[in-house]
């Protein structure tokens, strides 16, 4: 399977409500469509330094940060392919870059142990960043189910053809059993009922979703979910009990 390494795009939030997503879904159906993964439980570990430099900074809402992390689609062991990330954010537009490989070996790769065998600008940008950030470690589990949607192919041409929608739901964190292959628990982060909704863009909203947040009063909003762990459970004392 292709997979895409570079992104370059807008990124806007919104908390919409169970029925709200419903009216959202049926106003999408004549445009979007399921993208490659679907529906997935994806699991993330985020890193950091023992005093959470990229955390605090990040809730700082400076100019630019930039966050690692490595991912799956799906409960991952050692030979499932994952993805090590690097996501910076300047002037409101989100840069990406990941690198597909084993499980094993992004951690290896992340821990120090071992180089990575991948070469060109998005591994070169990775190695720079786990040197200056000397002291890296696996700080935080964040997991959710998410459902993401595509333009069909007859409506993907212009502006809109890489407007991407996702909803993610049960978003919970943990900062212990902090590995790829675990089991899906932790502490939520939003209230029951309530939902992320990503519209994900390069350039303009398409006419018909401005219409479905206007009629629905659906308003953007600033959720990072690392930041939020951080803020609302890791900076206030101890490690959460297992």
């Amino acid at each position: 399977m292709a997979y895409q390494t570079v992104f370059k795009r807008y990124e806007l939030k919104y908390i919409v409500t169970r029925e709200q997503k419903a009216r959202i879904l049926a106003a999408m159906d004549p445009y979007m469509m399921s993208d490659q993964y679907g529906r997935s439980t994806i699991r993330n570990i985020y890193f950091d330094t023992d005093d959470y430099i990229l955390a605090r900074h990040s809730i700082a809402k400076p100019d630019f940060k930039e966050k690692l992390r490595i991912r799956s689609y799906a409960k991952a062991d050692s030979d499932s392919t994952v993805f090590v990330e690097l996501k910076r954010k300047y002037d409101h537009v989100v840069y990406k870059r990941r690198v597909a490989m084993s499980e094993s070996d992004s951690m290896a790769w992340t821990a120090g142990h071992k180089e990575t065998e991948e070469t060109g600008q998005m591994s070169d940008e990775i190695n720079y960043f786990l040197s200056y950030y000397r002291e890296l470690h696996p700080a935080v589990f964040l997991s959710y189910e998410r459902e993401a949607y595509k333009m069909k192919p007859t409506e993907a041409s212009g502006t809109d053809a890489d407007f991407r929608v996702t909803f993610d739901e049960n978003i919970l964190f943990r900062d212990h059993d902090i590995a790829l292959s675990a089991d899906v628990y932790g502490t939520p982060l939003m209230e029951d009922g309530k939902i992320l909704m990503e519209l994900k863009c390069s350039g303009g909203i398409p006419l018909w979703m401005v219409h479905v947040l206007s009629s629905e009063h659906i308003y953007k909003t600033s959720f990072s979910k690392y930041g939020t762990a951080y803020t609302r459970y890791i900076s206030k004392g101890p490690k959460l009990p297992a």
